[in-house]
């Protein structure tokens, strides 16, 4: 803004302010007012129109490439991983040779495809969104031309207010009559500014408004035949590829199901992609016997989550009772729970758990024979004093029994 502009931008503030709280006398012309909100519509549209032509002609440039990408993808899929020390068959030629073929034909018909609607899509750009865009500029100017002549109303009502105070002033100075003098000329002078600029722009926004119609209308047709061109070359292309990858007298689904055979089932068949973590083990923790054991033995042992499709159950009651009836004792408990099958021990061990009372005693469900030097064995029915434990029964617990203490697991032994 320039220093002449910013002064006049000052002195029409106090006018701004009553204008915009509707304060004074405010000129309003219905006529002018409705061609305006008409005239903001277009603009609104218009903007709309130029932003959702130049989306589409990026939707179609990027789908093109993002198919090209897509093949990419597959095909370093498709290729081996090599790992000599993971997989040492990686090095061998396994791949999917076909399948690689496959993308490079499928990629080479992309970028023919690129070639062949490379006009249609300039035509979109020269057409449509070209148009639209001049037309922006159009309304650009005639906004300019709508703000000049809101500037000419505030001081249209300024000076009509300045002039009518001086005149209502009673016993008028000399000093008051030079001042209404120069206010009676700033009010002629203003009101030829703000007629000239708000006649214009009410006689020519509706012709605006007409020649939008016709400008929409060729535009329009344009886009709808280009539309059609690029929809048409796409599928009479991609109806005629005879890729021999593909079995296209199927279905979609049918194929589908084909190419896909039993990998689904046997990739859920693999534990890693079941394997749950429990809360209870922290990075490095675990019992350190159990591992120099397992080490010297060289044998691994089975988990929660290795060599189980499921993890197990979380402890359920023994037999119903009779509330009635007495408590089951130590060798009750043993009888029925022997008829159950012992469900895995929990892992990983940790060595450190949150302590609880140490007069705090478990019965066990299940003979337990220890794996590894520092686990504590027992029968069913033996009754165990905890040493710690946690609030996860699927997790190892310390205890003693008969003098001997020792590690065993959460969910072979019942709370009381």
């Amino acid at each position: 803004m320039s220093w002449k502009g910013f002064t006049k931008s000052v002195t029409r503030a106090p006018q701004t302010i009553k204008q915009r709280f509707n304060l004074g006398e405010i000129t309003k012309d219905p006529v002018y007012i409705d061609a305006e909100r008409r005239f903001e519509e277009l603009e609104k549209e218009t903007k709309r129109l130029h932003e959702e032509s130049k989306k589409y002609f990026d939707a179609i440039n990027g789908m093109l490439s993002h198919q090209i990408e897509f093949s990419h993808a597959i095909q370093e899929i498709y290729k081996p991983i090599s790992g000599r020390m993971s997989d040492p068959d990686s090095f061998m030629p396994e791949g999917n040779p076909e399948g690689i073929r496959a993308c490079e034909e499928y990629e080479t018909i992309v970028k023919e495809l690129q070639g062949t609607l490379a006009p249609e899509l300039d035509m979109i750009e020269s057409r449509v969104i070209k148009p639209a865009d001049e037309l922006l500029e159009i309304i650009k100017t005639v906004r300019k031309v709508a703000l000049k002549r809101d500037h000419k109303q505030l001081d249209y009502d300024r000076h009509r207010a300045t002039y009518k105070k001086l005149q209502d002033k009673k016993d008028k100075t000399l000093k008051d009559e030079k001042a209404m003098y120069k206010a009676e000329n700033d009010v002629e002078q203003a009101t030829q500014d703000y007629n000239y600029f708000n006649d214009l722009l009410k006689e020519e926004l509706p012709k605006l408004f007409g020649l939008e119609r016709e400008f929409i209308k060729p535009l329009f047709q344009s886009f709808y035949y280009m539309q059609l061109n690029v929809f048409y070359t796409l599928h009479e292309r991609m109806q005629n590829i005879d890729i021999g990858y593909f079995d296209l007298t199927l279905d979609i689904e049918a194929a589908f199901e084909k190419k896909r055979g039993d990998v689904q089932e046997a990739a859920e068949a693999i534990s890693i992609v079941k394997f749950k973590a429990t809360g209870g083990r922290k990075p490095g923790s675990g019992s350190k016997y159990a591992s120099k054991a397992l080490e010297a033995k060289g044998e691994r042992r089975t988990t929660l989550s290795e060599g189980t499709e499921t993890p197990p159950p979380p402890y359920s009651p023994g037999p119903e009772q009779n509330p009635m009836s007495p408590p089951l004792s130590a060798t009750s408990w043993g009888s029925a729970a022997k008829s159950k099958p012992a469900p895995p021990p929990p892992k990983p061990k940790p060595k450190r758990l949150s302590g609880v009372p140490a007069a705090e005693t478990v019965t066990a469900l299940y003979d337990y024979e220890a794996q590894a030097e520092g686990d504590l064995s027992f029968s069913a029915g033996d009754v165990i004093e905890i040493v710690t434990r946690t609030q996860n029964d699927n997790e190892w617990w310390i205890g003693k029994m008969r003098g001997k203490q020792g590690q065993f697991p959460g969910n072979y032994v019942k709370l009381g």
